[in-house]
C-alpha cells in the first residue's frame, strides 16, 4: 500500500483526486489549512505551507512514497516543500498557463517550455507556476509536472463557464478578441482521474492533460447559445477568449497508457450541471 501526501485537496477536483486515491487502496493522508474536513478514511494534517517551520512540525518525521502538490503556486513554496517533505517520488500540479510566453501555430509540446530564472520579483500565475517547476526539478527527488488544461464542469468555483452560460442564456453578448484562438479543457472529473494515474505511475518529467478537441470561446458559446452575441474589444475579454493558439500536445500521456475523452463528450453535460445548480 502506497503511502500518499497531498498538499491541498480539499476542494474541486482535488478532493476528487482524494477520494479516488482512498477508494484505490492507498493510504492518503492530505495537508492544508484545515478550512474543509478530509473526507472518511483519509487522515490530515493541519498546517500552512508558507510557514516551513509549523509545515516540519505537522509533518514530523513522516515520509511518503508519493506527494500530489495540488497548491504550489510559487518557487517559495516549492523551496520549502523540497527541504521539509520526505518523499520517494513527487508530483506537482502545474498548468498550461506555464505555455504563456509560447507562439506557436501547432499543438505544445512539453519541452517548449524550458527553465525559468527563479527569484524574478514579480511573476503571474503562470510564470509562478514554471519557476516552482524548476525548483523541484533542481532536486534530487523525481519530479512530476501535471501541465492542466482549463477545467470545466463539475464544482468550479471560477466562475468562469458560468460566465458565459448566465450571460447568453439572458440574451447579452460576451467580450470576445477579434480573432479568439482555440486552447485546450479538460472536465474536473477526467482530470481527478488523471491526477490519480499519475500520481501511481512512475514516469517522471511534465507531462500535459487535456481532452481532445480544442475549443475557441467561439466553440464554447455555440454549445451554450444557437445564437450567441459577441462583441469585439481590445482587452479585457472573456475568460477563455485567447489571442494566440493555445492548444496542448498531449501524446506523451497518451504514449504513457492514458486514454483522454474529446471535449464533445462532455461539453454539453458542464453547461447544463451549471443551469441546474
Amino acid at each position: 500500500m502506497k503511502k500518499v501526501l497531498v498538499l491541498g485537496g480539499s476542494r474541486y477536483f482535488g478532493r476528487g483526486v482524494v477520494e479516488r486515491l482512498r477508494d484505490a487502496g492507498m493510504d492518503v493522508t492530505v495537508l492544508n489549512r484545515g478550512s474543509t474536513p478530509a473526507p472518511a478514511g483519509v487522515a490530515q494534517l493541519i498546517a500552512d505551507r508558507d510557514d516551513e517551520a509549523g509545515l516540519k512540525a505537522a509533518v514530523g518525521s513522516r515520509s511518503f512514497d508519493v506527494v500530489l502538490d495540488q497548491v504550489c503556486y510559487t518557487p517559495v513554496q516549492a523551496e520549502i516543500a523540497r527541504r521539509v517533505l520526505r518523499a520517494d517520488r513527487y508530483v506537482m500540479t502545474s498548468t498550461i498557463e506555464v505555455y504563456d510566453q509560447v507562439r506557436t501555430e501547432t499543438p505544445m509540446t512539453e519541452s517548449l517550455v524550458t527553465p525559468a530564472t527563479v527569484g524574478l520579483p514579480e511573476y503571474d500565475y503562470g510564470e509562478g507556476k514554471r519557476q516552482a517547476e524548476t525548483v523541484f526539478a533542481a532536486g534530487e527527488t523525481p519530479f512530476v509536472s501535471v501541465r492542466v488544461a482549463h477545467v470545466l464542469g463539475g464544482e468550479d468555483f471560477t466562475g468562469r463557464l458560468r460566465h458565459y452560460v448566465e450571460r447568453l442564456d439572458a440574451g447579452d453578448s460576451v467580450d470576445i478578441h477579434a480573432d479568439p484562438r482555440p486552447s485546450t479543457f479538460i472536465h474536473a472529473r477526467e482530470i481527478a482521474e488523471f491526477l490519480t494515474w499519475a500520481t501511481l505511475a512512475d514516469f517522471t518529467g511534465p507531462v500535459n492533460a487535456g481532452s481532445h478537441g480544442e475549443l475557441s470561446v467561439l466553440d464554447l458559446a455555440a454549445a451554450i447559445s444557437a445564437e450567441p452575441e459577441f462583441r469585439v474589444v481590445e482587452q479585457d475579454a472573456s475568460p477563455f477568449s485567447f489571442d494566440r493558439y493555445a492548444v496542448l500536445d498531449t501524446s506523451r500521456a497518451t504514449g504513457l497508457g492514458f486514454s483522454f475523452s474529446t471535449t464533445t463528450d462532455w461539453l454539453g453535460e458542464a453547461v447544463e450541471e451549471l443551469r441546474k445548480a
